[in-house]
């Protein structure tokens, strides 16, 4: 019987089985097995750790379901946690983003957001609704509601993850109320989890930015997540593009443990 070391963190309500050790076999059902909430460790994703040349560490991120993610934003700031270094370059496959380490408050600088498109026109169970669109690392639909809290955001969010517009890859979604001038509450159907999550680091960028391009706002957005953390998210809008995009919020370590395989 093999065991993987691993340690269970946690950011804004994302959890996660963080491993620094690349395990042998067959990386899609491990991640399967371990992320399993009853008969596993349970969590959202994997967090594989590893060395590079090009950075400080290298991230890969799996979700539960087995495939992998180019970026993920609340497993970035577990990572950047989990490495024990105050600031440091991280390499994924979105790019190389900056992290920042300040007790168990944690800040990332993702990608500048790429390909964004506003009032997509869609047809959602025959009935027409207008989405954004942002790629903040992986790609996001942002969807601006009113009483976010009776949203079925399981069967809508599934027909928007899966419509033809964003195929073959598919789509995050996520539903947001504006709450306040530069306040806004979301709830994230997860591509990968297949489900909503208690948060979602680059779904609240996504938000955060197509709000701030809609109200012609800068700086600043605030994110009030399902699981009730306000995240920060910190930006430079030049016209309609974004540089300097920073996420903020606190993460923390749960438990270490073995698993055994």
């Amino acid at each position: 019987m093999a065991r993987i070391k691993f340690v269970k963190m946690v950011a804004s309500g994302n959890d996660f089985v963080v491993i620094d050790k690349k395990p042998s076999g067959n990386l899609c059902v491990l991640t399967r097995a371990i992320c399993d909430r009853k008969f596993g460790v349970g969590a959202d994703g994997l967090l594989l750790i590893g060395k590079t040349k090009n950075a400080d560490l290298h991230m890969r991120i799996i979700n539960s379901d087995g495939s992998e993610a180019e970026m993920c934003g609340n497993g970035g700031r577990c990572a950047a946690l989990f490495s024990g270094k105050k600031k440091a370059k991280m390499s994924t496959l979105a790019g190389i983003i900056n992290t920042q380490v300040c007790g168990s408050q944690v800040k990332i600088q993702l990608t500048d957001p790429k390909a964004i498109k506003l009032d997509i026109p869609l047809k959602v169970n025959g009935r027409p609704i207008k989405v954004n669109f942002i790629n903040t690392g992986v790609p996001h639909v942002v969807v601006f509601v009113e009483g976010l809290d009776k949203m079925d955001v399981d069967s809508i969010g599934r027909l928007i993850r899966w419509h033809l517009k964003f195929a073959p890859s598919g789509t995050n979604v996520n539903f947001v109320e504006a709450i306040g001038d530069d306040l806004i509450r979301i709830r994230t159907f997860e591509r990968g989890v297949e489900g909503e999550t208690l948060a979602c680091g680059t779904g609240s960028t996504a938000s955060a930015l197509i709000f701030a391009l809609k109200n012609n706002l800068n700086d600043l957005i605030r994110v009030k997540t399902q699981s009730g953390e306000v995240l920060k998210i910190y930006f430079n809008k030049v016209g309609d593009k974004f540089k300097d995009v920073w996420l903020e919020g606190s993460a923390k370590i749960v438990c270490k443990g073995e698993y055994y395989v």
